[in-house]
Order: C-alpha cells, then sequence, then structure tokens
C-alpha cells in the first residue's frame, strides 16, 4: 500500500460555513446558497460561466481596486511580470544556511519567503508583509499612511532594492506613494501568503509522504484538497441565465473549486491524500480542477507559486521535519485563503 493511501490520525475541522457547503451541496452543479447567490459546482456549468466574459476589476482577487483607484489589466501585468522577476533572481541566488523551519505554519514559511525575496528592501515596504495587516483594512492603511509621510522614502538607481522596490521607490509625493505601497502589498503579500499557506496544508494533509513521491504531485493534491482560493465570485451578469435557466438575471454567481475538488463523481476516494493520482492526471484539463481559475483566465501568480511551494517543500522534507504528533487537530477558518490555521513542525525526537 502507497504510504499516501495509510490511514493518518489527523482530522481536519472546517468553519461551520465550510462544513455546511460540504455536507448540503456536495455532488451538486447548481444550487440556491442566497435569494441573490447562486452556487456552481459542476464543472460543465462553471467551465461555460467562466468562458462567458473575463472578470471585472471588483471581481479580480488581487487586482481590485486600490483605494479608489482603479487598476488596469496593463498595469497588473507590469506589475506580475515585476514580482515574478524578484522571485527568479530570489531562486537564482544561494540559499540561506542553517535555516530552521520548525515552528507554527504558515507563518514560519511566510517569513522564509519574505526574506528570500523581499529581503533586501526597506522595512517599510517589507512590513506590508506582515500577517498581523489582514485582521483589518484600516490597519493595513495606517500603516501605509505612516510608511508613505516617514522621510528617507528609499531612492530609486541604488542598486540595493527588488525590481518590485525600484518600482515603489519612483513614486513622487505623498499620494503617489501610497498608491505604491499598496501596490506593492498586492503583488507581494498574496505570494508569501499563499505559499506557505499551501504548503502547510500539504504538511498537514499528507506528511508522512511516500519516498520518491514528487513535491508537485504533493502540492496539486494539496491544491485539491484544501484550494487557497476556495471561491471565485461572478457577479450578476446577462451572460448566465443564458447559460443555466437555475441562474436569474438578478443573481450573483459562486463557483466552489471547494466542491468540484471532492465531487465523488469527478474523483477516485475523493477525500483521500493521493499524489499519485497526479502521474496520469494533466492539472490543466481535468474536469473540475480549478486551483489557478478557468484556462481563460488563469491565476497570474501559478508560474511563481509552483516552484516556489515546491522549493519550500523540499526544504522541509530535506531537513527532515515533522509535523507535531501530538498535534491530532487542524482547524481551517473561513477566509479568503483557504488553509490550516496552525500546522506545528518539529524536529525529530
Amino acid at each position: 500500500m502507497p504510504l499516501s493511501s495509510v490511514p493518518r490520525t489527523r482530522t481536519t475541522v472546517f468553519a461551520p460555513r465550510l462544513a455546511a457547503l460540504l455536507d448540503d451541496h456536495l455532488g451538486q452543479d447548481v444550487f440556491r446558497l442566497e435569494p441573490d447567490t447562486v452556487g456552481v459546482a459542476g464543472p460543465e456549468v462553471a467551465d461555460r460561466i467562466l468562458a462567458a466574459r473575463r472578470a471585472t476589476e471588483t471581481e479580480r482577487p488581487t487586482f481590485k481596486p486600490l483605494h479608489g483607484r482603479s487598476i488596469s489589466r496593463t498595469e497588473a501585468s507590469s506589475v506580475t511580470r515585476t514580482i515574478g522577476s524578484d522571485v527568479r533572481e530570489a531562486l537564482k541566488r544561494p540559499l540561506p544556511e542553517h535555516v530552521d523551519l520548525s515552528g507554527p505554519w504558515p507563518l514560519t514559511g511566510h517569513l522564509f519567503l519574505r526574506d528570500l525575496i523581499l529581503g533586501q528592501d526597506p522595512y517599510r515596504l517589507r512590513v506590508l508583509m506582515s500577517r498581523n495587516l489582514e485582521l483589518t483594512t484600516k490597519l493595513t492603511w495606517s500603516v501605509i499612511a505612516l510608511g508613505a509621510a516617514l522621510p528617507g522614502w528609499p531612492r530609486p538607481g541604488t542598486g540595493r532594492l527588488t525590481a518590485l522596490g525600484e518600482r515603489a521607490a519612483g513614486a513622487a509625493g505623498y499620494q503617489e506613494r501610497r498608491y505604491a505601497m499598496g501596490m506593492y502589498r498586492r503583488a507581494a503579500a498574496p505570494v508569501c501568503f499563499t505559499i506557505s499557506t499551501l504548503v502547510a496544508n500539504a504538511l498537514w494533509l499528507g506528511f508522512p509522504f511516500a519516498e520518491g513521491m514528487s513535491n508537485r504531485n504533493i502540492i496539486h493534491e494539496s491544491l485539491r484538497l484544501l484550494p487557497p482560493s476556495w471561491n471565485i465570485l461572478r457577479n450578476a451578469s446577462p451572460e448566465y441565465p443564458a447559460l443555466d435557466d437555475r441562474i436569474g438575471a438578478g443573481d450573483d454567481v459562486l463557483l466552489l473549486p471547494l466542491l468540484s475538488h471532492r465531487d465523488p463523481a469527478l474523483w477516485d476516494e475523493p477525500d483521500a491524500f493521493r499524489p499519485e493520482r497526479w502521474d496520469t492526471l494533466d492539472p490543466d484539463s481535468t474536469p473540475g480542477y480549478l486551483p489557478f481559475g478557468h484556462s481563460s483566465e488563469r491565476c497570474w501568480g501559478r508560474h511563481m507559486v509552483m516552484p516556489l511551494a515546491e522549493l519550500l517543500l523540499d526544504l522541509v522534507r530535506g531537513a527532515g521535519l515533522v509535523v507535531d504528533p501530538a498535534q491530532h487537530t487542524g482547524h481551517v477558518p473561513l477566509l479568503g485563503l483557504l488553509g490550516v490555521a496552525d500546522v506545528r513542525l518539529v524536529k525529530p525526537s
């Protein structure tokens, strides 16, 4: 029996609303969630809806309007390329030695990635990666306002900044600096947050891994069982009632990879962590598998997520760290980024 099929003693506890979705709607394709909201988990209907039109600026998960200012697709693409170049540069450099990745995850992995990718930028920019800023939007903008107002704004062209830091350094004036800091966070924080959460999920769901099991397979299976982007919102639009008469003219549509990724009609042993299934499945074309969105509009960060997640998982496996044997329950809160809130990694005794 492959190690990935061995029963584990860890229990994943979903927040009540997430558990209710799984209990009430698993295996359904279209269903009503609220008087003005329809849920969709069937792959055929989801495919038609996502192909019908592109996401509007308020539906995009990362590049929504920033403090009332629209972010064009051209600017979003440029910022994406910028953080992508920083990731590539970070992967070229020698990794820091003697890094201790034991401790609470995803926080520990998040801090490692922040320093790996953005460690050369000044504190006023790096502080924007703090997970504490997730608590309230007001807190985030208070930190941004302070950082934009303080003297000593970084100067471009010094050779001491990341490409994303250089982009921020070019801002002139208080308002532009606020916007630049907001864009810095919008671009970089999802990379650190998503990857550390994804690896924490993989460790919780699958450890111990079978010897020789590829990190890529492990990550794809983690993305299936706990997709960080577990829902995709599309606001009411005239295209949708024409695609399915169960959708009304005023209905918003909530597409739910959380459900399609566990649909027993689509997956063998849908609740089992089986990374070996990806030996024969293509993640870009498997029906119902949408960890990075639809083929018509893939997530901007997927080419950064996979290599960094594989690197981080490789470091954890190479260090011989283990999920704390005393931890038997992992809680998945109702947040935009789906993941186990606290996975404790320890050095083996």
